[in-house]
C-alpha cells in the first residue's frame, strides 16, 4: 500500500482483524491437512499427497507469521526467510518423490482424488477470500498471501488431474500435476526469499550508525 509524500508503507500485519484472519486460515489448513493426508493415501494420489504437505507447511508457517507480527523488521524478515527456505525444500521434495513415482506409476482413484480436491479447493478459496484485503505487505505478510494463492491454484490442478485420470485411465495426469505443483512452490520460494533478503539488508542499513548519521 502507498503512504504519503511518495513513500511506500508496507503493511506489517499489526491489525486485530488480520490476526483473526490468520487464525481462521490456520484452522482451515490444519483441518484440510488431516483430510488430505488420509485421502491421498486412500486414492494413491501423488498430487493429493503433495497438497496435504502444503496444508501442513502452511499451518506451521502461518503460525510463525502470527507470532512475529509487531516484531522488528529483521525478525520478521528472518521468519519469512525461514518460510521461503521451507517452501523451497518442500518443492524439491515433491519433485524428488514425483520422479520416483515415475518408476512405480499407478492409477489413482479418480473419484476420491477429485472429491477431496474439490473440498480442498473450497477451503483454499475461503482462505484466499479471507486474506485478499491483505495480499500486499512486508515479506511476512506477502508470504502468507502467496501460499494461499498457490494452494487455490494447486487444487484447481488436482481436480482437473482427477478428471484426466478418469478419462485416460492412467496415472500420468497425477504425476504431471505434482511436477507443476513443485515448480509453483519453488517459484514462490524464490519470490519470498528475494523480498526477505532485501528487507534484511534494509534492517541492517537502518541499524548502522553510519547510515543513521548520513540521514541526520
Amino acid at each position: 500500500m502507498s503512504g504519503c509524500c511518495g513513500q511506500d508503507v508496507k503493511f506489517e500485519g499489526v491489525s486485530a482483524a488480520y490476526k483473526r484472519a490468520l487464525i481462521a486460515v490456520i484452522v482451515i489448513n490444519a483441518g484440510m491437512f488431516a483430510i488430505e493426508i488420509f485421502g491421498g493415501a486412500l486414492a494413491g494420489s501423488m498430487a493429493l499427497a503433495a497438497d496435504s504437505l502444503d496444508f501442513l507447511a502452511d499451518s506451521a508457517t502461518y503460525a510463525i507469521s502470527l507470532a512475529v507480527i509487531g516484531l522488528p523488521l529483521a525478525t520478521r524478515a528472518k521468519a519469512a526467510l525461514f518460510k521461503g527456505g521451507s517452501l523451497a525444500l518442500m518443492g524439491m521434495g515433491v519433485f524428488g518423490l514425483t520422479v520416483y513415482e515415475l518408476f512405480t506409476i499407478g492409477v489413482p482413484n479418480a473419484a476420491v482424488m477429485s472429491g477431496i480436491g474439490v473440498l480442498a479447493l473450497i477451503a483454499n478459496l475461503a482462505s484466499v477470500a479471507i486474506l485478499f484485503s491483505w495480499r500486499e505487505g512486508d515479506s511476512n505478510v506477502r508470504s502468507v498471501w502467496l501460499c494461499s494463492r498457490n494452494d487455490a491454484i494447486s487444487n484447481v490442478a488436482v481436480v482437473i488431474a482427477g478428471g484426466a485420470v478418469w478419462l485416460t485411465g492412467t496415472g500420468w495426469p497425477d504425476v504431471i500435476v505434482a511436477f507443476i505443483m513443485s515448480g509453483l512452490f519453488l517459484k514462490s520460494a524464490v519470490s519470498i526469499l528475494r523480498q526477505s533478503m532485501a528487507e534484511l539488508r534494509e534492517a541492517k542499513a537502518a541499524s548502522d550508525p553510519r547510515h543513521a548519521h548520513s540521514h541526520a
